[in-house]
């Protein structure tokens, strides 16, 4: 239902088919989930969604997991870092990376 004064829908009638913030959100978890495949950590990552809070704004939802998971995705990210180097325009250096 639109609102008669501002022309925006009302809460009654919010769906998140009508909201670029939801597709920005899935399209990031299937490039995540793609990733996380191919390092065979699909299994370690049950609660992995997109979503969108109160207001409209897409987010990621990863969920709880295992130290053991996330000892293993901090070595997934290490090595990212180091085959790829910095992001341009970032400051991150190699002693930035805790061992």
């Amino acid at each position: 239902m639109l609102d008669g004064d501002t022309g925006q829908h009302d809460a009654a009638s919010w769906s998140p088919v009508d909201n670029g913030e939801w597709y920005a959100a899935r399209d990031a978890v299937a490039a995540l989930r793609d990733v996380l495949i191919a390092a065979g950590l699909e299994r370690e990552f049950p609660f992995l969604r997109a979503d969108l809070n109160a207001f409209g704004q897409g987010f990621i939802e990863l969920g709880r997991i295992s130290p053991e998971t996330a000892q293993r995705l901090s070595e997934l990210l290490r090595r990212a870092v180091t085959c790829a180097g910095p992001a341009p325009g970032s400051e991150i250096s190699s002693g930035d990376i805790a061992d």
